[in-house]
């Protein structure tokens, strides 16, 4: 199948919403999320996700998809993403992907990996020994099997690491090595790849510390709260290890005080910022463009002009 789409990617806290439903002002274009949080329902104000307004306004796609007790994949997001741009494409509309999960863009573009299904019993495994020794100790044994994987996974991150270390015994190869091979469901198309770049990163930490303290000032203390209270919920599912969720869960589930946990989130927040602009200079064939700037919005209607000169501009 091939495509066409216009891809607008930054860091997290570039502004990207809001350019993108400026320029859905000026082209016949419908968005769609790439962003592994804004899936999932009820998790709205540390997600940054537009206002019901808004996306009354502005068609919005892959926005409150599932359930927060689920577990929403990249295989999943594939399936999904191919359905809507195929669907906006028949309507004379192109679709505007938004976001910044990298590895979604990646995968449609370069397809997945074909790795093995996970395994109940080699994961009860690996679970009960961390519960003994810790994620730190099995992230050690994954330096020696496969040390890219280590290298750009978390020391506490079970999730990754559990998978890492199922991969590896399921099949003898390390997951870094499986994940550069044999690419599937690769979804070929015509792409203009835009790129949000903030004017540095200082400038870009202090605007997502000042962001942060806005979403506590907006109520993310009673939302994560309230999701805590459903009961159905814990600390280990994909939609509660999003960032802001996860710290902000250990001040409401184990009494950490609110400053630590918010100084946690404001660091895992820049982290994130740092591995997203990492992914970002990777990008091949992106166009970058300076963020919050006067002229951000004229370079980018302008580049899409050159590259879509036949669509009918308002």
């Amino acid at each position: 199948m091939t495509l066409s789409a216009i891809f607008l990617m930054g860091a997290t806290g570039t502004g990207k919403t809001d350019v993108a439903v400026q320029l859905a002002d000026r082209f016949p274009v419908e968005l769609v999320s790439v962003d592994s949080a804004l899936v999932y329902r009820g998790l709205d104000i540390g997600t940054a996700k537009p206002s019901a307004a808004l996306r009354a306004r502005v068609v919005h796609h892959l926005i409150d998809v599932c359930e927060p007790t689920e577990r929403y994949s990249v295989g999943t997001f594939l399936t999904d993403v191919t359905r809507v741009m195929a669907d906006i494409r028949a309507r004379g509309r192109m679709p505007l992907l938004v976001g910044g999960t990298m590895l979604y863009f990646r995968a449609l573009q370069s397809g997945l990996a074909q790795l093995p299904a996970a395994d109940p019993i080699v994961r009860a495994r690996l679970s009960a020994e961390a519960a003994i020794e810790g994620w730190p100790a099995l992230h050690a044994t994954l330096a020696a099997i496969d040390p890219a994987a280590h290298a750009r996974i978390q020391p506490m991150d079970g999730q990754r690491i559990q998978r890492a270390l199922e991969v590896f015994e399921l099949t003898g190869t390390p997951l870094s090595i499986l994940q550069q091979q044999d690419l599937r469901k690769a979804t070929a198309g015509h792409y203009l790849k835009l790129v949000l770049a903030p004017p540095s990163r200082t400038a870009h930490h202090e605007a997502l510390a000042q962001r942060f303290a806005g979403m506590l000032q907006a109520g993310l203390v009673d939302e994560v709260a309230g999701l805590y209270a459903r009961g159905d919920l814990e600390s280990s599912l994909p939609a509660m290890r999003a960032v802001g969720y996860r710290q902000l869960w250990s001040h409401v589930a184990e009494g950490q005080s609110l400053a630590q946990s918010a100084q946690e989130a404001i660091q895992a927040t820049c982290q994130l910022a740092k591995r997203q602009g990492t992914w970002l200079r990777a990008e091949p064939d992106a166009i970058v463009v300076p963020a919050g700037t006067g002229q951000t919005h004229d370079v980018l209607t302008n580049q899409i002009r050159e590259w879509w000169p036949s669509e009918q501009i308002i």
